[in-house]
């Protein structure tokens, strides 16, 4: 259920500001998105794998605060990732 390689290099590129750039709360929100894409997949078909449920709501956390930092910090690179990851807010 971990991101592949090659998918998590491409976010990075896509998202990051630079080469080699995993930290930046663009990345973050974007490898946190596509881990929620992947568990609520896994969900759909396990639908008693109760772990993997505490997992995934741990995991919207985090997003939700590293959103809700970026919002406050600077709302023009907020609105753009919602925009490309087509998130709701």
């Amino acid at each position: 259920m971990a991101i592949e390689t090659a998918r998590k290099a491409e976010l990075i590129k896509e998202f990051g500001s630079e080469a080699g750039d995993n930290g930046s709360t663009e990345v973050q929100i974007a490898l946190l998105t596509e881990d929620v894409t992947n568990l609520t997949e896994h969900l759909k078909i396990h639908k008693k794998d109760f772990t993997t449920r505490r997992g995934l709501l741990q995991k919207v956390g985090r997003r939700s605060k590293l959103l809700r930092y970026l919002r406050n910090k600077d709302a023009e690179r907020y609105t753009a990732i919602i925009n490309k990851l087509g998130l709701r807010r």
